[in-house]
């Protein structure tokens, strides 16, 4: 037994330091490592050697800076994390290793009026078909991330009142999960796996400030805080679409009038252009038309953009983030809706504020969700399973 304070214990810690270094980012240089855990280089340099040899890491020549390096990243073998997204009308599956690689990934429709009973069946279906497909050890799943359209009630686990996904009001789908596949599972609403995949694997790498604003069937925004996902004591912080531009507005589905997601929501941006362009009309096919030319779609998404920078505007006034990442179908729109969300940000937010803001498309696309939930996985595992039985002459396993 370790004492506290002893070298022994002083050692196992910087072992984990650079364990949970490492498995945040993916992987880093020593240089990185030191940087970020404080730690001496030459403490570093042992530390890394000790985990290579007990099969932990993995170190691969690199460059940074023009001069060479070495890239540590933990060993692809090392253990599996499995992310599962549920959208408005999809459920999409990926698994990744604990190097940041992503073994495999498949989407596939979900009906909007299934049961959560059936949502969960059939991502427990998609799972096990994907860890079949790959051949991984099903003992080696460190745990699931999982991410559900609606605000998760952080002490109870309880997914809150959703129109997005109607019934599964109530239930507690991270305990559901868990009885199904056996393994932790760590939940968290859409929006915030959004900006944590964006963070991790996209548009936010290497920021430590940005919110991710999600725009689909409602419009939510993810915030990063000094580089963490901030949920607030209720896990309901971010929730952008609620901001009132209009006392007077259309009623949203939260009781309130002229909320943000009332004039900038699929549900209620579609019906402005179904009685010309048909009824069957999607935000997808909304931003086709809009890029090829399409006024009436044009103008729409202009007007979308303009009420979403109102939004970005207060957050600004309120938070100064240093960047704004647009994510769902409308941002494939690029300029077209980035434009109009400047230019409500210059006119309404405080000009410091405003200077020092970047709003840019996500880089993920429909799979930041999933990716966030990977990564979510990743960060809430210990990095004391990593060592367990480690030692510079085997290589640790997953009980």
């Amino acid at each position: 037994m370790e004492t506290p304070g002893s070298q022994s214990s002083l050692h196992r810690a910087n072992l984990e330091r650079v364990v949970r270094a490492v498995r945040l980012a993916g992987s880093l240089t020593q240089a990185e490592i030191a940087r970020t855990t404080g730690l001496s280089a030459a403490t570093v340099s042992n530390i890394v050697r000790e985990l290579k040899d007990g099969g932990t890491v993995e170190v691969t020549p690199t460059s940074a800076g023009g001069r060479r390096a070495r890239s540590v990243s933990l060993s692809g073998d090392a253990g599996i994390v499995i992310g599962v997204d549920f959208g408005h009308t999809h459920l999409r599956v990926a698994i990744g290793n604990l190097a940041h690689q992503v073994l495999a990934e498949e989407a596939e429709p979900l009906d909007v009026d299934a049961s959560a009973d059936q949502g969960f069946d059939r991502a427990e279906q998609l799972v096990n078909r994907l860890i079949a497909a790959t051949g991984v050890d099903r003992t080696k799943v460190a745990g699931v991330g999982l991410g559900v359209p609606g605000p998760i009630d952080v002490e109870s686990g309880t997914l809150g009142s959703t129109a997005i996904l109607p019934g599964w009001g109530g239930t507690k789908p991270a305990e559901e999960l868990r009885e199904r596949l056996g393994v932790p599972v760590h939940v968290d609403n859409d929006a915030n796996l959004g900006a944590l995949g964006e963070l991790v694997w996209g548009g936010g790498k290497g920021v430590r400030d940005l919110a991710y604003i999600k725009v689909a069937s409602g419009v939510g925004a993810g915030l990063v805080i000094d580089g963490k996902i901030y949920r607030g004591p209720g896990g309901t912080a971010g929730e952008i679409g609620h901001i009132t531009l209009d006392e007077s507005g259309p009623v949203c589905r939260c009781g309130n009038r002229g909320c943000l997601e009332t004039f900038a929501a699929a549900r209620y941006v579609l019906p402005l252009l179904q009685p010309s362009h048909g009824a069957d009309l999607t935000m997808e096919g909304v931003v086709r038309l809009a890029r090829e030319g399409d006024p009436g779609c044009r103008r729409v998404i202009a007007d979308v953009g303009r009420h979403i920078g109102s939004g970005v505007a207060n957050l600004c006034n309120l938070l100064n983030p240093s960047r704004v990442v647009l994510g769902g179908d409308l941002a494939e729109a690029g300029e077209l809706v980035l434009g109009p969300i400047r230019e409500s940000v210059g006119r309404y937010a405080i000009p410091s504020a405003a200077r020092q803001l970047s709003v840019l498309p996500g880089a993920l696309g429909g799979r930041a969700e999933v990716l966030g939930a990977l990564a979510l996985a990743l960060s809430e595992m210990g990095d004391s399973t990593l060592l367990e039985g480690s030692s510079p002459v085997s290589a640790p396993a997953f009980t």
